[in-house]
C-alpha cells in the first residue's frame, strides 16, 4: 500500500511560479554514477542553483543523514513531491513541501530546526524529516537483496513490506516509474563531476531553459515582456536556442527540419525532441521540448501548466533533432 504517493503533476496543479534557476543538468554531459546507487551523500554536492536558495542549505546537510540518500536524490524527491513549494497540498491530502500525509508525519515528522514544534508546513522541519523518513526506510530494508536506494524510495512509495516480500522493487508500474524517475531526476540536481564534451550552445540552451521553470504556459508566447515573459513549447525552444545564437522556426513542426535526426539511443542534452498524434507524418507534430538526458526534456507542456521537466518515453513520441553544428558531426554517418 502506498505510504506517501508521488504528486506527479504538482507543480501544474499548485500552480506556483518557481523562481529558482537551476544550473547545467548533468545528464549525458557529465558523468554521474556516484549520484545513485546507494553511495553516501558526501560524494555529492548540489549543483549551484539547483534548489531553492532558502532550502539549498537543508538539502545539503540533511542529504547527507545516511548511505542510503544523497542531497541530488532528496532534491530530486522534493520537486517530484511539490515543486519546492511549501504550501502545496496534494488531492490524497499530503502536505507542505515533502507532501507527508498526515499520518505518516504523526509517526515520522521531526523537529528539525530544535523550536520545539514539529510542523509539516515548515521546510525546516519537513526536509529533516524527509530525509529521516528515507533513512528508516532504508534501515527496514537493508538486508534486501539489490540497490539499497532504489530499494529505499521502493518503500517510501510502496512499503517496505512490499519490497521485503518481493526481494527488492516490487513489480508494481507505479512503484518502478517512481524510483526511474527519482533516480533520474537526481542527476539534474548534482553538481558536475566529469564534463564528456559538452556542446556549449546546447548547454546553454539548456540553462536557459532552466531559468524558465516554473513560468506558466501561454499559447503563442514568446517569453516578451508584453507576454509576461510566458512561452508555448515552440516559443520556449526558440528563445532557448536564440539565446545562443541559434535561430529555429517559430512552430515544432518545424523546427524539426533545423537539422539532422538522432535515433532515440544518441540522444544528447539540447536535442529537440518531437511529439505527434500521427507518427508517420512529421507535419502532425504537435510539441516540442528539450532534452536533458535521463530521458527527461524540459517544456512548456499546454494551456493551464508551467515549465516544468516531463518523461519523454511516451507513445506519442515521434523524434529528435540536433540543430547545434557540433553535436550534429557527433552523429554517426549514415551508408
Amino acid at each position: 500500500m502506498t505510504v506517501r504517493r508521488a504528486w506527479v503533476v504538482a507543480i501544474a496543479a499548485v500552480g506556483t511560479v518557481l523562481t529558482f534557476v537551476m544550473a547545467l543538468v548533468v545528464g549525458v554531459y557529465l558523468t554521474a554514477g556516484n549520484i545513485v546507487g546507494g553511495m553516501g551523500g558526501g560524494a555529492v554536492r548540489l549543483a549551484k542553483g539547483a534548489v531553492p536558495a532558502a532550502y539549498q542549505a537543508l538539502v545539503q546537510k540533511w542529504g547527507n543523514l545516511c548511505p542510503a540518500i544523497n542531497p541530488a536524490l532528496l532534491a530530486a524527491q522534493l520537486y517530484q513531491e511539490s515543486g519546492f513549494n511549501p504550501n502545496a497540498v496534494s488531492p490524497a491530502k499530503a502536505q507542505g513541501i515533502a507532501q507527508f500525509i498526515p499520518g505518516t508525519w504523526a509517526t515520522h515528522g521531526i523537529d528539525g530546526n530544535g523550536d520545539g514544534r514539529r510542523d509539516v508546513w515548515d521546510p525546516n522541519d519537513a526536509i529533516p524529516s524527509a530525509a529521516s523518513y528515507d533513512c528508516q526506510l532504508a534501515s527496514y530494508v537493508k538486508t534486501v537483496p539489490g540497490n539499497l536506494s532504489d530499494n529505499m524510495l521502493a518503500s517510501y512509495n510502496a512499503g517496505a513490506d512490499a519490497v521485503i516480500r518481493y526481494g527488492g522493487v516490487p513489480p508494481y508500474a507505479e512503484t518502478q516509474n517512481y524510483v526511474k524517475t527519482i533516480t533520474t531526476l537526481a542527476q539534474s540536481f548534482a553538481a558536475p563531476v566529469t564534463r564528456l564534451d559538452p556542446s556549449k550552445q546546447a548547454a546553454g540552451a539548456i540553462s536557459y531553459a532552466q531559468s524558465k521553470l516554473g513560468t506558466p504556459y501561454l499559447w503563442g508566447g514568446n517569453g516578451t515582456p508584453d507576454q509576461g515573459g510566458r512561452f508555448d513549447c515552440s516559443g520556449l525552444t526558440k528563445a532557448a536556442y536564440e539565446s545562443v545564437g541559434i535561430t529555429l522556426p517559430r512552430v515544432a513542426n518545424d523546427q524539426y527540419n533545423a537539422g539532422p535526426h538522432p535515433k532515440r539511443d544518441e540522444l544528447l542534452p539540447g536535442d529537440l525532441v518531437f511529439f505527434s498524434d500521427d507518427l508517420t507524418n512529421s507535419r502532425a507534430i504537435r510539441h516540442v521540448g528539450i532534452y536533458v538526458g535521463g530521458g527527461y526534456m524540459i517544456d512548456a507542456p499546454r494551456t493551464g501548466a508551467v515549465i516544468r521537466f516531463d518523461p519523454i518515453d511516451t507513445p506519442d513520441y515521434f523524434g529528435a533533432t540536433r540543430v547545434t553544428e557540433d553535436g550534429a558531426k557527433a552523429l554517426p554517418t549514415s551508408v
